[in-house]
């Protein structure tokens, strides 16, 4: 299994654009194939702030969403909202607690 964190940093105006982006895409984003789960954070220190975490069964699965014209939609609305450039890490889990 592949988790994708993607850090993400709206201007204060674009938060609420932004939030309706995700929750009209969520549902979408878990339908592809290898998808089983996502989910999105917010800082509490900062609201500007935001980290998605989505889990992949193979890494072939999450190059195929990030070349789909899907994500090229969704991405390109959600780009012009930032306030810095993204930042994302592909991870491995090594350990955990839960039975994700």
């Amino acid at each position: 299994m592949l988790i994708r964190i993607v850090k993400l940093t709206f201007k204060p105006e674009n938060i609420a654009s932004f939030e309706h982006i995700f929750e009209s895409s969520k549902h979408r984003i878990l339908a592809f194939p290898g998808c089983t789960f996502l989910e999105l954070y917010q800082d509490k220190e900062n609201p500007n702030v935001f980290f998605t975490y989505s889990f992949w069964e193979k890494e072939s699965d999450l190059e195929f969403y990030r070349n789909s014209d899907f994500f090229k939609s969704v991405w390109g609305g959600t780009k012009a909202l930032f306030s810095q450039k993204p930042e994302a890490w592909s991870v491995i889990r090594r350990q955990s607690s839960n039975n994700f």
